[in-house]
C-alpha cells in the first residue's frame, strides 16, 4: 500500500480498502529476449531437421521474391548463433 489506497463502501455497508495499482513503465526486456531466443531456436530446429543445403536453397528462393520475402530471407539466413544451436540440436532431431 506504499503507492496509496482507495476506500470504497460496498452496497452492504462494508468499507473496503483497495491498494492503488502500480503503473508499469518501461519496455519488457525479458519478453523481448525470450522472443529473440525462441526465434533462434526455431531457426536452429529448421536447419537441423532439414539439411543446411536444403535450408539454404529455400532461403535462396525467398531472396528472389518481393520486398517482404527478401526481408524474410535476410532474417532466416544462417548466422553463427543458429549454426551453433543447430549443431547442438541435431543429434536430437531425426
Amino acid at each position: 500500500m506504499s503507492r496509496g489506497f482507495t476506500t470504497v463502501m460496498r452496497p452492504d455497508g462494508l468499507i473496503v480498502v483497495r491498494p492503488n495499482r502500480a503503473l508499469r513503465r518501461g519496455f519488457p526486456i525479458k519478453g523481448l529476449l525470450a522472443l529473440v531466443l525462441g526465434f533462434f531456436v526455431f531457426k536452429a530446429i529448421m536447419v537441423s531437421s532439414l539439411s543446411e543445403i536444403t535450408y539454404n536453397e529455400r532461403v535462396a528462393k525467398l531472396k528472389q521474391g518481393g520486398a517482404f520475402e527478401q526481408g524474410g530471407a535476410w532474417l532466416m539466413q544462417i548466422d553463427p548463433a543458429t549454426s551453433y544451436l543447430a549443431g547442438f540440436i541435431e543429434p536430437f532431431v531425426e
